[in-house]
């Protein structure tokens, strides 16, 4: 039997006043399953998330979440509908401790505790740090509270910009960790990463934009040759 598709993405237009970015864009992603959207910067990407989210308006095409068209709807709808991202920027409180800050993804539930035992089983050092103001943690430690607060929600999409911008080399490791372990939980999550080792790594399949357009996609575990050769067959 074929999996349940999560997320159809038909014929998307979407761009930011008369500059378009995306062009008629088609991928999908069945529940369960994780994807990573891959090129350039400027091809897209996150273009592509914000339009699905709600965040950037679509000019053409549709998106479908669990077969019902939710094209157009603003952010705090798809949101609750359970279309969940973590922008590059985090959008955090900082001057809220962690766990205010988690618990504030648990408001469209009304029932913060057994989602907040899971988080902390997940994020362990976010265990230690409850009372800590998020301001004053590093960039790492910050991205474990936006993914944390992301699942308090408990998304039926988890869209990801980005995770390990921005962090250094084993914050990076520590990230990947953690999608890794939401991939096996059965999370379905888009991503957009421009780690190209760690992305080809967390997905199952990935999808290549250039000039917002999907060129190419394919699973992960097809693509053969060295790095180098998969970088020249993603970007060239």
């Amino acid at each position: 039997m074929a999996a349940e598709l999560r997320l159809e993405v038909r014929g998307l237009v979407a761009g930011y006043g008369s500059n378009l970015v995306l062009r008629g864009v088609d991928f999908h992603v069945a529940a369960g399953e994780v994807v990573t959207l891959l090129g350039a910067n400027g091809s897209g990407k996150s273009t592509a998330l914000n339009t699905i989210s709600g965040f950037v308006r679509a000019a053409a095409g549709a998106v479908l979440l669990d077969g019902t068209d939710i094209t157009g709807l603003p952010p705090h709808q798809s949101f609750r509908r359970g279309v969940v991202q973590v922008s590059q920027r985090r959008d955090l409180f900082g001057d809220l401790s962690v766990d205010d800050n988690l618990r504030l993804g648990a408001v469209v539930r009304g029932d913060a505790e057994s989602g907040l035992a899971q988080v902390l089983e997940l994020f362990p050092k976010l265990a230690e740090r409850r009372h800590q103001p998020v301001s004053t943690m590093s960039g790492g430690e910050q991205q474990m509270v936006a993914i944390g607060r992301a699942l308090m929600s408990e998304p039926r999409i988890l869209l990801l910009d980005e995770p390990s911008g921005g962090l250094a080399p084993a914050l990076v490791k520590e990230i990947g960790g953690i999608t890794a372990r939401l991939k096996q939980a059965g999370r379905t999550m888009l991503v957009v990463e421009q780690n190209l080792r760690l992305a080809l790594e967390l997905c199952d399949r990935f999808i290549i934009l250039r000039d917002g357009q999907v060129v190419e996609g394919g699973r992960a575990s097809e693509l053969e040759g060295s790095y180098d050769d998969i970088v020249r067959t993603i970007y060239l």
